[in-house]
């Protein structure tokens, strides 16, 4: 539709009176009330006079559409807070342009344009004073400016105005900011994402035990400022000593009885164990109580010792007493040498009491254990004195014994293997071998070393029988198993070089091999059954030490081989010591299964060099025994053996009997 020509009046019409308004204008510059509820309160004072001679003055012309959108986008001065509108709902607020000095120029557009556009602060309730304006828009511009939020800000204008179009790096931070906020509510998201994460939460404590540090060594380098120290010790030493083997020794309920006489006080429940005897050294410190220890040497890789004792079975435990490096190498102590310390309580948060004496070495004076011969220089050689299990008082029925006697002498040095299938007697044979020999040779060391055992066979052992029993049953780790064999070992070493004769009694030597081999690196050399190509080295080495030394002690050991088990495993180390020992006796399956014990093979059992321990009557009538017997199978030779054994009551009366 065409527009009426513009009038000569028109240019000369008067302004608008104060409050009127063009209808574009009013759609144009209304403000937004804001969506927040607000308390309607009073104007004030200044408020009023502002707005009263704002509409006293006269308002200039309306700019144009362009300017009007591009100044609604450019800061105001610092606006007034807007009072709220005394409406119901609640309205958004608006940024409200400065006022316009200068008349804008006129667009013959439409004539709805030619009418004057009134002031930008004419009504006092929608525009605020301009002084306080560019506060408001430093403020109004962050949270309602051209980077609002798309659920929130300024909603696009009326009259023309457009949204501000967002970028793509917007849309993809906004999807970024939403992944993360949405597996921030489902318990946070993978490590390492944006900061509406929760932070990373720290592993949980260890289950582990937390054990103090070991004595400074620093403070055992200096050995005449550490004599000085040990002697100002011991000279105001009060009250009997405190033997630290016997403590650890002690049950819970003696031990908490000990440490009350000690003058330990409890506060609530009793402390476990460990923090038991940390109160115990602590009152015996103060009290300058008398600290002693007594057990065996068992030295590590890094140079230092400790003191384990033969009733936990040499096992190491983190209060074991430390045995410093300078006093090992002061009196050049090995491992498995028996001592007897001077001992100091833990100091500064010491995890282990620390020997800082050594009053004597094997039962001697420490000065004088360095003369003593190494084992490995002595001289070894056949076995010459035999040991004899025969015994009448303890074995009154059994023959299992005097058949032993018979057909396979042990002497003193004596590295002998009994071969045997599961089930054929050889744990009964063990436990009849070391009676004899504690009943016929009390004076002799004997050590009987179960790994891998069933615990209730370990159980027999300590009540029935005299010896030392050192175990580590199947349900420990293989380093338990070989760190008993190793300390039995060395033990029994340092006994031989003090002239003594040391007994061991392995079940069984198969399950050792097996421990070693679980322990041993992966070097890639693998034999047949899965055995490491240098398993077997550490074993061989335990078992070799068995031997007879000239003019001096000896080392016996009897150890147990497993066969017919069904694994190639225990068939290769079976292979591996067969050609090391000089005696093996060999049970046969069929016998056991026959009912018949002990069921030894004669054809394959016997002795090395048995006419240097058989006297020479007595090995004549056994080799004509031999020779009558060749012809039988070996049930019918062992049955027969057993019977006429059972007609007699000494090996001597049968034998003498034989040439009748």
């Amino acid at each position: 539709m065409a527009l009426p020509p513009k009038n000569d009046n028109d240019d000369n019409m008067p302004p608008a009176e104060d409050g009127a308004e063009s209808p574009k204008a009013a759609r144009t510059r209304r403000p937004r009330a804001p969506r927040t509820k607000a308390k309607t309160t009073k104007k004030s004072a200044k408020e009023e006079s502002a707005s009263s001679v704002e509409t006293s003055t006269e308002a200039p012309a309306a700019p144009a559409p362009e300017q009007v959108q591009r100044e609604l986008f450019t800061p105001a001065p610092e606006p007034a807070p807007a009072p709220a509108a005394p409406v119901e709902r609640p309205a958004r607020v608006e940024r409200v342009p400065a006022p316009v000095s200068e008349p804008a120029p006129q667009a013959p557009a439409s004539r709805e344009e030619s009418a004057p556009a009134p002031a930008p602060a004419a009504s006092t309730e929608s525009s605020p004073a301009p002084a306080e304006a560019p506060a408001a828009a430093t403020s109004d511009g962050a949270a309602h400016g051209q980077e609002s939020s798309p659920g929130g800000g300024d909603r696009p204008r009326q009259g023309g105005d457009r949204p501000f179009a967002k970028d793509r790096n917007y849309w993809k931070q906004f999807k970024k900011d939403k992944k993360n906020w949405k597996q921030a509510r489902h318990g946070g998201g993978q490590p390492g994402g944006s900061g509406n994460q929760h932070p990373v939460q720290p592993p949980p404590p260890s289950a582990a035990p937390v054990y103090g540090d070991l004595p400074d060594p620093s403070r055992f380098h200096d050995l005449t400022a550490l004599d000085a120290a040990v002697a100002t010790l011991v000279s105001s030493e009060q009250g009997e000593p405190i033997y630290i083997d016997q403590l650890y020794a002690l049950p819970m309920g003696e031990l908490v009885s000990f440490a009350r006489n000690l003058g330990v006080t409890f506060e609530g429940a009793l402390p476990p164990r460990r923090a038991l005897l940390e109160q115990v050294f602590a009152t015996i410190s103060l009290a300058k109580r008398p600290l002693r220890d007594r057990g065996w040497l068992d030295v590590t890789d890094r140079g230092h010792g400790f003191i384990v004792h033969a009733g936990v079975n040499y096992r190491l435990y983190p209060e074991s007493t430390y045995v410093p490096e300078a006093l090992i190498k002061r009196y050049g102590l090995k491992r498995g040498h028996a001592l007897d310390v001077v001992a100091q309580a833990p100091q500064n948060r010491e995890r282990c009491p620390s020997a800082v004496r050594i009053d004597r070495v094997m039962g001697q004076s420490p000065d004088t254990i360095a003369k003593h011969t190494p084992f490995e220089e002595l001289t070894p050689y056949y076995p010459l004195k035999r040991i004899l299990v025969e015994a009448e008082d303890v074995h009154k029925k059994d023959v299992s014994m005097r058949a032993i006697d018979i057909l396979t002498p042990i002497g003193f040095g004596q590295r002998g293997l009994i071969v045997a299938p599961p089930r054929t007697g050889k744990t009964v044979l063990l436990h009849n071998i070391a009676n004899s020999i504690s009943n016929n040779y009390p004076e002799a060391t004997l050590i009987i070393l179960l790994v891998d055992e069933r615990p209730e066979e370990v159980t027999d052992f300590k009540r029935h029988t005299k010896g030392e029993v050192v175990c580590s049953t199947f349900d420990e780790m293989p380093e338990n198993h070989v760190h008993a064999a190793e300390m039995v070992g060395e033990k029994a070493r340092r006994l031989v070089e003090m002239g003594q004769h040391v007994i061991i009694l392995l079940d069984s030597i198969t399950r050792l091999a097996r421990a070693y081999n679980a322990l041993a690196s992966n070097s890639g050399k693998i034999m047949s059954g899965g055995v490491e190509a240098t398993a077997l080295q550490k074993p061989k080495r335990f078992f070799g030490a068995a031997r007879n030394i000239e003019g001096g002690g000896s080392l016996t050991i009897l150890g147990t081989a497993l066969i017919d088990t069904g694994s190639r495993m225990d068939e290769v180390i079976f292979e591996e010591f067969k050609g090391t020992g000089n005696m093996e006796l060999h049970l046969d399956r069929g016998l056991s299964d026959k009912r018949i014990f002990p069921a030894i093979n004669i054809d394959r059992s016997g002795t090395r060099k048995e006419e240097l321990i058989y006297h020479p009557e007595e090995m004549l009538r056994i080799y004509n025994l031999r020779r009558a017997m060749q012809g039988l199978g070996p049930i019918e030779s062992m049955d027969m053996l057993i019977q006429r054994l059972k007609k007699t009551g000494t090996n001597a009366e049968f034998l003498l009997g034989l040439g009748r």
